[in-house]
């Protein structure tokens, strides 16, 4: 389909390109709970949902409301050998930071308070006005911002490695669960449920009346060189993350330095068969696989194979997804750091290999973003010197 340059503002309205491979469509009008797909690579383009708006602005408050209540109050507690020890999320993290532990606080900060906070407060400012029919100015800018933020707020993976936790401590102490676990609970919960109301298609008509019709210049160079150059780095940094100990617990001066596969090793011969699997398969195989996978795309767009776009676009939606739940391990190190410092009886600390385990997350989410789907889809890649 040929790229128009003027349109009229009935064709604005029903003109939409698809943001993985670039594909000019007109959308149809869609009834309620209906979904629009691209009809070359498959890209959900948009879903309407009757009410939506009042959906995303009610349960992003409800979400913030939440993740408010769960700062003071207690988190979780820890006894063992006469000592307890008690935790709330701020003082957690606060407790990383003064142990010296800056980049695992840091990323428990940002994952879980900072950037979902943002994110809410950003829908916020933008809906409320919206309800009362007023348009901010930097509009587009803030929806810009808030879709760029998402991949990196990370509740309900910090709450799946608290549960991780839980079991692998519970055979060595008691393990109690304060107020603060159910209210994150529920703030993780409203801000799913509102992650399946929120349509960022639907999103900007709402806030333009119209979708801005713009497919930005495809830079294969740029794509290419930039996501071999960050999948080296999630490689290089991949050998020191599993050679280097993830996490070390001291038990009456002794100290016991843990691998990812020796921790995974022992949850096995505990019985902890399923969180084994989970920290295997998260911690192991997922980032091993995402790696692999994204080596073969930005290969198969850098010598213009033509074969198997579907199936290539199958396997890098794949990687997209799966890949921010490697931060379970990093999540369940945070937890354990915080909550078990009992002085000699027992404490825990984390290993080197920490610190270059979050490089290769952080690594391969960034060779995903930077690999430009669209190259996919090109007949000739036009190299720019």
């Amino acid at each position: 389909m040929k790229s128009t340059v003027h349109l009229s503002q009935q064709n604005l309205l029903n003109l939409v390109i698809c943001h993985e491979c670039g594909y000019q469509t007109h959308l149809p009008s869609l009834p309620n709970k209906h979904k629009a797909l691209c009809p070359r690579c498959g890209y959900r383009i948009t879903a309407y949902r009757q009410h939506a708006i009042q959906w995303v602005c009610a349960l992003a408050l409800s979400a913030l409301i939440f993740l408010i209540i769960a700062m003071p109050f207690n988190f979780l507690s820890f006894s063992a050998g006469g000592q307890d020890q008690q935790i709330n999320i701020l003082g957690s993290i606060e407790l990383l930071f003064a142990q010296d532990y800056a980049i695992l606080g840091l990323i428990m900060a940002s994952a879980i308070v900072v950037l979902p906070a943002c994110i809410l407060l950003a829908l916020l400012l933008l809906l409320i006005p919206l309800q009362l029919g007023i348009i901010l100015p930097k509009a587009n800018h803030l929806i810009n911002l808030i879709f760029a933020l998402l991949p990196w707020a990370m509740a309900e993976i910090f709450l799946v490695g608290v549960l991780v936790s839980l079991v692998k401590i519970s055979s060595l102490a008691d393990v109690g669960i304060g107020l603060s676990f159910y209210a994150f609970l529920l703030f993780t919960l409203s801000m799913s449920a509102m992650l399946l109301f929120l349509d960022e298609h639907q999103l900007r008509l709402a806030i333009n009346n119209t979708e801005q019709v713009s497919n930005s210049k495809i830079n294969p160079s740029k794509s290419i060189q930039t996501t071999w150059s960050l999948l080296l780095t999630a490689v290089l940094l991949y050998i020191p993350a599993n050679l280097l100990p993830i996490m070390v617990t001291s038990t009456l001066g002794n100290d016991q330095p843990s691998t990812i596969i020796g921790g995974v090793i022992l949850l096995w011969q505990s019985g902890s068969y399923p969180i084994a699997f989970i920290i295997f398969v998260a911690s192991v195989l997922v980032p091993v696989a995402k790696i692999v996978i994204l080596c073969w795309l930005n290969f198969s767009v850098q010598f213009n194979r033509q074969e198997l776009s579907r199936e290539r676009m199958t396997w890098y939606r794949f990687t997209e997804f799966i890949g921010r739940w490697s931060m379970i391990d990093v999540f369940v190190v945070a937890v354990l750091v915080s909550l078990i410092q009992l002085g000699n009886v027992m404490s825990i600390h984390p290993g080197h290999a920490i610190v270059a385990f979050c490089g290769v997350v952080i690594a391969t989410m960034l060779a995903a973003m930077s690999f430009d789907t669209r190259l996919i889809w090109q007949k000739e890649v036009p190299f720019d010197e």
